[in-house]
């Protein structure tokens, strides 16, 4: 079925919903996963503005997947934890490229709203751009 798929996280509620998707497919196929963060512009700046220090803002996104750490490995998931920098589309789409993904999971809505009514969400460019299969989670 799947032997390496990427699931995309940001701390949304879709994210983390489709986080708990990947760990189930990833535990009926035995898929390598990669859980992906990817830090933008944007998030940077978010960061600074809430925590003045390097580590406070390490800690914060560290905690943005501990959950989906521990779910998988409750669930005896191969995994492996990413955080990329740039475009969250492009930086996920190369990524994928780069390890030879046959999924990428990824949330309907992350957290930057605006953003997605300005330039339209990270999912759609995914999908219109992925050379895999992508599954989207509402």
């Amino acid at each position: 079925m799947f032997t390496k798929m990427i699931v995309a996280l940001d701390g949304s509620e879709q994210s983390i919903r489709a986080a708990e998707k990947a760990i189930g497919l990833a535990k009926m196929s035995g898929a390598y996963t990669y859980v992906v963060y990817v830090v933008d512009g944007t998030t940077s700046k978010a960061d600074v503005l809430q925590t003045w220090n390097s580590l406070g803002i390490a800690s914060n996104r560290v905690k943005k997947f501990t959950q989906v750490e521990s779910n998988a490995k409750k669930e005896g998931i191969p995994y492996e934890v990413k955080i990329l920098r740039g475009d969250p589309a492009a930086k996920i789409i190369s990524f994928s490229m780069e390890v030879d993904a046959d999924l990428i999971v990824i949330g309907s809505r992350g957290l930057n709203q605006f953003q997605q009514m300005i330039l339209g969400s990270v999912s759609h460019k995914v999908v219109k751009r992925a050379a895999c299969a992508v599954l989207i989670i509402k």
